[in-house]
Protein backbone atom coordinates (compact mmCIF):
# COMPACT_ATOMS: atom_id res chain seq x y z
CA UNK A 1 0.00 0.00 0.00
CA UNK A 2 1.06 3.55 -0.77
CA UNK A 3 2.29 5.90 2.26
CA UNK A 4 0.15 8.26 3.22
CA UNK A 5 2.91 10.72 3.82
CA UNK A 6 6.35 10.05 2.10
CA UNK A 7 9.42 12.02 2.90
CA UNK A 8 13.10 11.89 1.42
CA UNK A 9 16.22 14.40 2.40
CA UNK A 10 13.54 16.83 2.65
CA UNK A 11 15.52 20.14 3.48
CA UNK A 12 14.80 23.77 4.25
CA UNK A 13 17.99 26.28 4.22
CA UNK A 14 16.99 29.91 5.07
CA UNK A 15 18.52 32.77 3.42
CA UNK A 16 21.66 33.13 5.65
CA UNK A 17 22.74 29.75 5.49
CA UNK A 18 20.53 28.53 8.43
CA UNK A 19 19.20 25.23 7.87
CA UNK A 20 15.97 24.15 9.77
CA UNK A 21 15.54 21.39 8.29
CA UNK A 22 18.39 18.60 7.03
CA UNK A 23 17.77 15.71 4.75
CA UNK A 24 14.32 14.49 6.56
CA UNK A 25 13.49 10.86 5.64
CA UNK A 26 10.57 9.26 7.27
CA UNK A 27 7.01 7.47 5.75
CA UNK A 28 3.37 7.10 7.09
CA UNK A 29 1.35 4.71 6.88
CA UNK A 30 -2.22 5.02 5.79
CA UNK A 31 -4.09 5.24 9.56
CA UNK A 32 -1.56 5.97 11.45
CA UNK A 33 -0.61 8.59 14.20
CA UNK A 34 2.76 9.92 13.68
CA UNK A 35 4.73 12.33 15.75
CA UNK A 36 7.54 14.57 15.60
CA UNK A 37 8.97 15.24 19.00
CA UNK A 38 11.46 17.93 19.83
CA UNK A 39 11.61 21.20 21.38
CA UNK A 40 10.60 24.08 19.77
CA UNK A 41 13.19 25.23 17.14
CA UNK A 42 14.02 21.42 16.15
CA UNK A 43 12.32 22.24 12.59
CA UNK A 44 9.20 20.29 13.57
CA UNK A 45 7.08 22.85 11.87
CA UNK A 46 9.13 24.22 8.89
CA UNK A 47 8.40 20.11 8.10
CA UNK A 48 4.91 20.49 8.65
CA UNK A 49 5.36 23.92 6.35
CA UNK A 50 6.76 21.86 3.84
CA UNK A 51 4.67 19.07 3.67
CA UNK A 52 1.34 21.42 3.57
CA UNK A 53 2.83 23.62 0.57
CA UNK A 54 3.27 27.18 2.70
CA UNK A 55 7.14 26.45 2.81
CA UNK A 56 9.10 25.83 0.01
CA UNK A 57 11.61 23.19 0.13
CA UNK A 58 15.36 23.59 -0.53
CA UNK A 59 16.18 20.00 -1.63
CA UNK A 60 14.49 16.17 -1.79
CA UNK A 61 10.99 15.61 -1.62
CA UNK A 62 7.89 14.95 -0.06
CA UNK A 63 4.06 13.12 -1.18
CA UNK A 64 1.01 12.78 0.41
CA UNK A 65 -1.16 10.01 -0.79
CA UNK A 66 0.45 9.68 -3.79
CA UNK A 67 0.87 13.86 -4.65
CA UNK A 68 4.36 15.54 -4.73
CA UNK A 69 3.84 18.87 -2.48
CA UNK A 70 6.25 20.77 -5.11
CA UNK A 71 5.09 19.30 -8.69
CA UNK A 72 1.28 19.03 -7.73
CA UNK A 73 0.39 21.40 -4.61
CA UNK A 74 -3.19 21.58 -5.41
CA UNK A 75 -3.79 17.90 -5.25
CA UNK A 76 -1.50 17.46 -2.04
CA UNK A 77 -3.66 20.41 -0.41
CA UNK A 78 -6.55 18.31 -1.74
CA UNK A 79 -6.16 15.63 0.41
CA UNK A 80 -4.61 17.25 3.63
CA UNK A 81 -6.26 19.54 6.73
CA UNK A 82 -3.81 21.33 8.60
CA UNK A 83 -4.24 23.06 12.06
CA UNK A 84 -1.15 25.09 12.51
CA UNK A 85 0.46 26.39 15.66
CA UNK A 86 -0.96 29.81 15.53
CA UNK A 87 -4.50 30.17 15.39
CA UNK A 88 -5.94 30.73 11.64
CA UNK A 89 -9.53 31.38 12.22
CA UNK A 90 -11.08 35.24 11.74
CA UNK A 91 -12.06 36.02 15.46
CA UNK A 92 -14.37 38.69 14.17
CA UNK A 93 -16.59 36.31 12.07
CA UNK A 94 -18.81 33.84 13.73
CA UNK A 95 -17.36 30.21 14.40
CA UNK A 96 -20.38 29.04 11.79
CA UNK A 97 -19.38 31.53 9.31
CA UNK A 98 -15.38 30.39 9.40
CA UNK A 99 -16.73 26.98 9.03
CA UNK A 100 -18.61 27.90 6.08
CA UNK A 101 -16.12 30.04 4.17
CA UNK A 102 -13.28 26.93 4.66
CA UNK A 103 -15.77 24.72 3.24
CA UNK A 104 -16.71 27.02 -0.02
CA UNK A 105 -12.81 27.79 -0.51
CA UNK A 106 -12.03 24.23 -0.13
CA UNK A 107 -14.85 23.05 -2.98
CA UNK A 108 -17.13 21.48 -0.45
CA UNK A 109 -20.48 20.39 -2.24
CA UNK A 110 -23.11 22.89 0.17
CA UNK A 111 -25.29 20.26 1.12
CA UNK A 112 -22.39 18.31 2.69
CA UNK A 113 -20.49 21.18 4.35
CA UNK A 114 -23.84 21.76 6.29
CA UNK A 115 -24.22 17.61 7.12
CA UNK A 116 -20.46 18.16 7.84
CA UNK A 117 -20.51 21.20 10.15
CA UNK A 118 -23.70 19.76 12.38
CA UNK A 119 -21.96 16.47 12.55
CA UNK A 120 -18.29 17.78 13.33
CA UNK A 121 -19.14 20.56 15.80
CA UNK A 122 -21.86 18.43 17.71
CA UNK A 123 -18.88 15.75 17.89
CA UNK A 124 -16.40 18.12 19.31
CA UNK A 125 -18.85 20.02 21.79
CA UNK A 126 -19.15 23.47 20.03
CA UNK A 127 -22.50 23.03 18.16
CA UNK A 128 -23.79 25.96 20.44
CA UNK A 129 -21.18 28.21 19.98
CA UNK A 130 -21.25 28.37 16.43
CA UNK A 131 -23.65 31.63 16.13
CA UNK A 132 -21.21 33.76 18.63
CA UNK A 133 -17.87 35.30 17.53
CA UNK A 134 -14.77 33.44 17.42
CA UNK A 135 -13.16 36.40 19.68
CA UNK A 136 -15.44 34.73 22.24
CA UNK A 137 -13.84 31.56 22.42
CA UNK A 138 -11.61 30.23 25.14
CA UNK A 139 -8.47 28.66 23.74
CA UNK A 140 -9.86 25.49 23.57
CA UNK A 141 -13.06 26.42 22.33
CA UNK A 142 -11.09 28.19 19.39
CA UNK A 143 -8.83 24.65 19.14
CA UNK A 144 -11.75 22.61 18.75
CA UNK A 145 -13.18 24.94 16.43
CA UNK A 146 -9.95 24.72 13.87
CA UNK A 147 -9.81 21.21 13.95
CA UNK A 148 -13.06 20.69 12.95
CA UNK A 149 -12.64 23.41 10.08
CA UNK A 150 -9.66 20.89 8.93
CA UNK A 151 -11.75 17.93 8.86
CA UNK A 152 -14.51 19.69 6.69
CA UNK A 153 -13.02 18.44 3.28
CA UNK A 154 -12.57 14.46 5.20
CA UNK A 155 -9.03 14.58 4.37
CA UNK A 156 -6.26 11.68 4.26
CA UNK A 157 -4.29 13.09 6.15
CA UNK A 158 -4.47 15.60 8.79
CA UNK A 159 -1.61 17.83 10.29
CA UNK A 160 -2.02 19.13 13.58
CA UNK A 161 1.12 21.48 14.59
CA UNK A 162 1.58 21.38 18.53
CA UNK A 163 -2.06 21.25 18.98
CA UNK A 164 -2.44 22.19 22.87
CA UNK A 165 0.33 24.52 23.42
CA UNK A 166 -0.65 27.17 25.39
CA UNK A 167 -3.93 25.31 26.91
CA UNK A 168 -5.00 24.76 30.57
CA UNK A 169 -4.09 21.06 31.94
CA UNK A 170 -7.77 20.25 31.64
CA UNK A 171 -9.11 21.82 28.90
CA UNK A 172 -5.61 19.59 27.12
CA UNK A 173 -6.78 16.73 28.50
CA UNK A 174 -9.85 16.88 26.78
CA UNK A 175 -8.26 18.01 23.70
CA UNK A 176 -5.85 15.13 23.43
CA UNK A 177 -9.36 12.77 24.46
CA UNK A 178 -10.79 13.94 21.22
CA UNK A 179 -7.78 13.71 19.13
CA UNK A 180 -7.03 10.09 20.01
CA UNK A 181 -10.99 9.27 18.94
CA UNK A 182 -10.41 10.77 15.25
CA UNK A 183 -8.73 7.68 13.98
CA UNK A 184 -11.22 5.33 15.71
CA UNK A 185 -13.79 6.91 14.16
CA UNK A 186 -12.36 7.92 10.63
CA UNK A 187 -10.25 6.09 8.40
CA UNK A 188 -7.54 8.92 8.41
CA UNK A 189 -3.69 9.46 8.84
CA UNK A 190 -2.57 12.13 11.61
CA UNK A 191 0.94 13.56 12.34
CA UNK A 192 1.34 15.24 15.34
CA UNK A 193 3.90 17.87 16.23
CA UNK A 194 4.79 18.14 19.98
CA UNK A 195 7.11 18.83 22.65
CA UNK A 196 5.15 17.00 25.23
CA UNK A 197 5.92 13.11 26.29
CA UNK A 198 2.61 12.56 27.27
CA UNK A 199 1.22 13.26 23.92
CA UNK A 200 3.30 11.11 22.14
CA UNK A 201 3.42 8.18 24.15
CA UNK A 202 -0.69 8.27 24.35
CA UNK A 203 -1.65 9.05 21.07
CA UNK A 204 0.92 8.18 18.41
CA UNK A 205 2.04 4.66 16.97
CA UNK A 206 5.16 6.01 16.09
CA UNK A 207 7.52 9.12 16.98
CA UNK A 208 10.85 10.49 14.94
CA UNK A 209 12.63 12.40 17.54
CA UNK A 210 13.78 15.90 15.95
CA UNK A 211 17.02 17.74 16.84
CA UNK A 212 18.43 20.94 15.06
CA UNK A 213 16.78 19.63 12.29
CA UNK A 214 17.48 16.19 11.91
CA UNK A 215 15.93 12.80 13.02
CA UNK A 216 17.78 11.22 15.56
CA UNK A 217 15.51 8.47 16.73
CA UNK A 218 12.85 6.87 15.05
CA UNK A 219 10.33 3.68 16.11
CA UNK A 220 7.27 3.29 17.98
CA UNK A 221 7.48 4.64 22.10
CA UNK A 222 7.30 1.43 23.29
CA UNK A 223 10.33 0.20 21.39
CA UNK A 224 12.54 3.45 21.87
CA UNK A 225 12.23 3.01 25.64
CA UNK A 226 12.93 -0.91 25.34
CA UNK A 227 16.53 0.21 25.40
CA UNK A 228 16.21 1.49 28.52
CA UNK A 229 14.24 -1.28 30.69
CA UNK A 230 11.77 -1.33 33.05
CA UNK A 231 14.13 1.22 35.54
CA UNK A 232 16.19 3.58 35.25
CA UNK A 233 19.02 4.39 38.61
CA UNK A 234 19.72 7.98 38.28
CA UNK A 235 22.49 9.50 40.68
CA UNK A 236 24.09 12.83 41.01
CA UNK A 237 28.07 12.81 41.98
CA UNK A 238 30.09 14.56 43.58
CA UNK A 239 33.38 13.53 41.74
CA UNK A 240 33.72 12.75 38.18
CA UNK A 241 30.44 11.10 36.51
CA UNK A 242 32.39 9.60 33.47
CA UNK A 243 34.51 8.19 35.92
CA UNK A 244 32.04 6.28 38.07
CA UNK A 245 30.54 5.74 35.15
CA UNK A 246 33.28 3.95 33.43
CA UNK A 247 33.64 2.05 36.75
CA UNK A 248 29.43 0.89 36.64
CA UNK A 249 30.41 -0.31 33.39
CA UNK A 250 33.57 -2.26 33.82
CA UNK A 251 31.11 -4.35 37.03
CA UNK A 252 28.62 -4.62 34.69
CA UNK A 253 26.12 -2.29 35.90
CA UNK A 254 26.01 0.04 33.32
CA UNK A 255 25.71 -0.44 29.66
CA UNK A 256 26.22 1.35 26.29
CA UNK A 257 23.07 3.27 26.82
CA UNK A 258 23.54 4.75 30.08
CA UNK A 259 25.32 8.47 30.04
CA UNK A 260 26.01 11.20 32.35
CA UNK A 261 25.05 15.33 31.72
CA UNK A 262 26.39 17.42 34.23
CA UNK A 263 26.61 16.02 37.47
CA UNK A 264 24.38 13.06 36.84
CA UNK A 265 24.70 9.46 35.69
CA UNK A 266 21.84 7.56 34.25
CA UNK A 267 21.77 3.81 34.20
CA UNK A 268 19.08 1.94 32.34
CA UNK A 269 18.55 -1.79 34.04
CA UNK A 270 17.85 -3.99 31.30
CA UNK A 271 20.19 -7.36 33.16
CA UNK A 272 20.24 -6.00 36.37
CA UNK A 273 17.70 -6.11 39.26
CA UNK A 274 18.00 -2.01 40.99
CA UNK A 275 18.63 -3.60 44.23
CA UNK A 276 21.85 -4.98 42.78
CA UNK A 277 22.91 -2.47 40.97
CA UNK A 278 22.43 0.18 43.88
CA UNK A 279 24.61 -2.76 46.42
CA UNK A 280 27.45 -2.28 43.36
CA UNK A 281 27.66 1.34 44.06
CA UNK A 282 27.74 1.12 47.64
CA UNK A 283 30.50 -1.45 47.07
CA UNK A 284 32.34 0.93 44.63
CA UNK A 285 32.40 3.79 47.66
CA UNK A 286 30.72 6.03 44.84
CA UNK A 287 30.02 9.70 46.76
CA UNK A 288 25.96 9.87 45.47
CA UNK A 289 24.46 13.13 46.50
CA UNK A 290 21.73 11.44 45.82
CA UNK A 291 20.42 8.24 44.10
CA UNK A 292 16.71 7.32 42.78
CA UNK A 293 14.91 5.15 40.49
CA UNK A 294 12.31 5.53 38.16
CA UNK A 295 10.73 4.40 35.07
CA UNK A 296 12.14 5.36 31.84
CA UNK A 297 10.16 7.93 29.80
CA UNK A 298 10.84 9.22 26.54
CA UNK A 299 12.71 12.21 27.73
CA UNK A 300 15.43 9.53 28.69
CA UNK A 301 15.53 8.69 25.36
CA UNK A 302 16.00 12.26 23.94
CA UNK A 303 18.36 12.85 27.14
CA UNK A 304 20.28 10.57 25.65
CA UNK A 305 20.65 11.27 22.11
CA UNK A 306 20.76 14.95 22.20
CA UNK A 307 22.43 15.96 25.85
CA UNK A 308 19.27 18.16 26.87
CA UNK A 309 15.96 17.52 28.67
CA UNK A 310 13.49 17.68 26.00
CA UNK A 311 10.93 19.66 28.92
CA UNK A 312 13.52 22.26 29.50
CA UNK A 313 14.39 22.62 25.58
CA UNK A 314 11.14 23.10 24.76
Amino acid sequence: MEPAVEVHRLTKTYPGGVEAVKAVDFAIEPGEVFGLLGPNGAGKSTTIGMLTTTIEPTSGSARLAGHDVIDEPIAARSVSGVVFQDPVVDRGLTGRRNLQIHARLWGVDPTRAAERIVELTRAFGIEELLGRPVSSYSGGERRRLEIARALLSDPRVLFLDEPTVGLDPRIRYELLDLIGGLRAARDMTILLTTHYLDEAERLCDRVAIVHEGRVVALDAPGALLMAFGREIVELRVGGDPAEVLDALRSRGVANGDAFTIGSSVTIPLVEVASRDAIAEIHRLGVAAESLTTRTPTLDDVYLRLTGSRLDLAA
